[in-house]
């Protein structure tokens, strides 16, 4: 039995019987699917999502179908101790804690395929990731039932990507974005940022730098081509490898024209630090 500081359900009709209680209360729900280790970036989601609804679920799930062989799936973090503290902090009313045979049941057959936001970036580097992910917000926002979900801007194109998902099944759920939490030097918060060796970590900041200096060069009037080969060659100069640097449109995540920056885009970034994959993002305008 888990000692947790909150309310937890491990069930879909425990889970189902407190948000039936909620709703017979005329109160609204908001929703934070995680993945656990939790740090203050998802406390914000969850925040934000108190500050739009009467009471907020967090789930906590390390979904295999969203790992490659090969990835980090054993080694996730799973600190689901220390995130029940964090989340009463953040006063989360109740902890959803499928296991593996909740979502995932003996005889599950059905996986969302995902195209529009989920091409390119991410997806050439990591094709199985988002139908993964796609599939197990499905399952997840079908059980919760709720009125917002609360997604993090850090991971950009998975927020796109869970929007439109929500906007073809017609799920009847609002998907809120959370800004990015960030350490003094700029580097996004992440799970994995755990990962990180100490000389890593006085590197890692400097993808947010870039990224900034590559939206900078943007609004100052210099093409998409001249831009990005900039800030190629700083990720390739200040990284072990690096997975992509482009500029996308904001809303759809569709490639540009090579010339002048003519539209509202976001740049985006995934380079590698040892063991470690940094994911980065943030606003591009027009001169």
């Amino acid at each position: 039995m888990l000692n947790l500081q909150i309310p937890h359900a491990t069930t879909i009709s425990a889970l189902r019987t407190r948000v039936r209680g909620w709703r017979e209360e005329r109160l609204s729900v908001g929703f934070v699917p995680t993945m656990g280790a939790l740090h203050q970036g998802h406390l914000a989601l969850v925040q934000l999502a108190k500050a739009q609804c009467d009471r907020v679920v967090a789930s906590i799930f390390v979904n295999p179908a969203q790992f490659a062989p090969g990835e980090d799936f054993e080694a996730y973090p799973r600190t689901v101790i220390e995130d029940s503290a964090h989340l009463a902090e953040a006063r989360c009313d109740l902890i959803y804690l499928p296991g593996t045979e909740v979502i995932y049941p003996e005889g599950f057959a059905t996986s969302i395929s995902m195209t529009g936001p989920a091409l390119g970036l991410e997806s050439d580097a990591r094709p199985h990731f988002f139908n993964g992910v796609a599939t197990v917000v499905a399952k997840l926002l079908g059980q919760v039932r709720p009125d917002i979900a609360v997604f993090g801007e850090k991971d950009y194109q998975q927020l796109l990507v869970i929007r439109q998902l929500a906007r073809d099944l017609d799920l009847g759920v609002e998907i809120l974005a959370g800004e990015t939490v960030r350490e003094r030097d700029g580097l996004a918060l992440s799970s994995r940022n755990a990962y990180l060796t100490a000389p890593e970590r006085q590197r890692a900041g400097q993808l947010n730098v870039i990224l900034k200096q590559f939206a900078a060069a943007l609004a100052a009037g210099q093409t998409v081509a001249q831009a990005r080969q900039i800030a190629l060659e700083a990720c390739q100069a200040g990284f072990d490898a690096v997975d992509y640097v482009d500029v996308r449109c904001t809303r759809s995540l569709a490639p540009l024209p090579e010339g002048r920056l003519e539209t509202p885009a976001r740049v985006l970034a995934a380079v590698r630090l040892g063991k470690t994959r940094l994911i980065d993002n943030c606003a591009a305008s027009p001169s």
